[in-house]
């Protein structure tokens, strides 16, 4: 089967496993990554196939949804690849871009990581729809979703969480942006997500501070 037409059924797969899925984990997130995905791609010197399938495939089955079993997302990408007669090293390589992409992966102290450049665009191209404007709507989304308050002055956002304080985390959704949101400028990895994760940060820094002058009735 060719290569495009394999995206084509990625995509008719994916749409189909996240309906009904939580807004900000969607088809829609999935769509953007991608996008951006193609996007930063064109600046650095990856394999393309790789990048569309790891973007595409990267939240089949995110571990928050599933009691935190981050081995559900893997085996379901790898199912699916191996059903297309995709080749072991491709196949090899998307799962590893989705065992190691989210910002929780990067709170574990592993003595050996999983790295590639199509890691890099794939998790710069999800920690941009994690920032900026569609941000902060899916951060209030999820909020929402698991019923969080939306800000508490009395509780103090974590800033030395391990990935099991992150993943049990029940913080009002305002601390979410300190404890992670505001992290990742800096944690980007290709020139063009840097670039891009500027404007997203200071968009950010700007509704948060409206937002503490509207909570302290200053506005």
């Amino acid at each position: 089967m060719k290569k495009d037409n394999i995206i084509q059924e990625t995509i008719a797969f994916v749409k189909t496993t996240l309906e009904g899925a939580e807004g900000g984990h969607d088809w829609f997130h999935i769509e953007r990554v991608y996008k951006n995905s193609l996007l930063i791609a064109k600046e650095e010197n990856v394999d393309l196939f790789v990048v569309s399938l790891g973007a595409l495939l990267h939240d089949i089955a995110d571990a928050k949804f599933y009691n935190g079993d981050e081995s559900v997302g893997p085996k379901i990408a790898s199912n699916f690849l191996h059903s297309k007669k995709v080749t072991p090293e491709v196949i090899h390589h998307v799962v590893k871009i989705i065992e190691n992409i989210s910002f929780k992966s990067s709170l574990e102290t592993k003595k050996e990581k999983f790295n590639s450049l199509e890691l890099q665009v794939v998790q710069d191209a999800d920690r941009l729809d994690a920032i900026g404007a569609i941000g902060i709507a899916r951060a209030f989304n999820y909020g929402g979703f698991k019923n969080r308050v939306l800000y508490n002055p009395e509780i103090a956002p974590n800033l030395k969480m391990t990935k099991e304080e992150y993943k049990k985390s029940t913080a009002p959704t305002i601390n979410h942006f300190y404890e992670k949101l505001l992290l990742l400028k800096d944690k980007m990895n290709t020139p063009s997500g840097k670039k891009i994760a500027e404007q997203r940060h200071s968009y950010m820094l700007q509704f948060l501070e409206q937002f503490k002058l509207e909570w302290n009735g200053s506005l």
